[in-house]
């Protein structure tokens, strides 16, 4: 078997500018879930050098599970002090929002920066480090990637985030336990799922690729039911929802569950799609058997809204 060899070009060669040609290329959706995938974001891109209050980002995203702003910022230079001012605005001027600072290359202390943003800052808040370099083998096209540098430490705000829900009793305890091992299930299964971190609240969110469109697994402890949800949570939520009912209700029952239940909710803002099912959440030794359920209706829901909503 012949093997290739890596040779590093510059990223110079393929984007001559970074305004002109590295971010128009950056925000093609191929490219930005190329970055999603690295940082584990499902990332819709919103605007390219686009002024958001005081600032001016050169690509702005939403985070689809939860609508929080992601801004990237990039050099294709080594990092400098000006850039680093720049995120610095950002995080003071927004109540969440992710940061990616992109860079040809990161200097040791523009490194140690991110890092302590990361420690000192709570879960509302994520800064990423990312280099990017691009490589060749022999004679074939050159490809980017993406390497991390600096990211948020998930086991030291894991311990910070236990240490504050010690005093938690009762639903939300169970709530947070129940959520944790249906990650643990999700990641040992393999599912291109992609969900928040399991907070104590009888809901969790999941990403569906487009802003104010999401779906939500629900376990109730009081009332012993599961429950899988599409929202439509957009500025025109009931356009939105009339359009994809009229369309797509008949192949849902097909393609998803006969009893899946189509509501416009009339008297409030978000309507919703849902799929309901029985269950003893705090029988803890069912909840394999509930995990199974939750991953299996959540891949079919999304399987079957993604594509359509992106057409809306």
């Amino acid at each position: 078997m012949k093997i290739g060899k890596l040779k590093k070009v510059d990223v110079r060669e393929l984007w001559r500018g970074e305004a002109s040609d590295f971010t128009p290329w950056l925000a093609r959706d191929e490219n930005i879930k190329q970055l999603g995938d690295v940082v584990q974001i499902e990332l819709e891109v919103i605007t390219q050098e686009k002024n958001v209050g005081p600032f001016r980002a050169d690509i702005l995203c939403k985070n689809t599970i939860d609508d929080h702003y992601v801004l990237i910022e990039n050099q294709l230079e080594k990092t400098d002090h000006t850039h680093l001012g720049q995120i610095m605005t950002y995080a003071a001027g927004l109540d969440a929002v992710t940061v990616i600072w992109i860079a040809k290359q990161f200097t040791e202390e523009h490194r140690a920066t991110i890092d302590w943003l990361n420690r000192i800052t709570d879960e509302q808040f994520n800064f990423f480090g990312i280099e990017i370099e691009t490589y060749k083998i022999g004679e074939s096209l050159p490809a980017p990637l993406f390497q991390i540098v600096s990211k948020p430490n998930e086991w030291s705000r894991t311990i910070k985030s236990a240490a504050s829900t010690q005093n938690l009793t009762g639903a939300k305890t169970l709530n947070l336990e129940y959520w944790t091992a249906m990650k643990k299930y999700f990641e040992e299964k393999g599912t291109f799922l992609r969900h928040q971190k399991p907070q104590p609240q009888h809901w969790t969110n999941f990403a569906l690729g487009k802003s104010y469109f999401h779906m939500a697994a629900v376990s109730s402890v009081r009332d012993n039911f599961l429950r899988v949800e599409f929202l439509v949570n957009t500025d025109n939520s009931k356009e939105d929802f009339r359009k994809l009912k009229e369309k797509f209700e008949t192949p849902s029952y097909e393609q998803i569950s006969k009893d899946l239940i189509w509501d416009e909710i009339p008297d409030k803002k978000v309507s919703w799609v849902y799929l309901k099912k029985k269950a003893n959440v705090s029988d803890k030794s069912d909840w394999i058997n509930q995990h199974q359920w939750f991953m299996e209706t959540l891949e079919k829901f999304d399987k079957f809204f993604r594509p359509k909503i992106k057409k809306l």
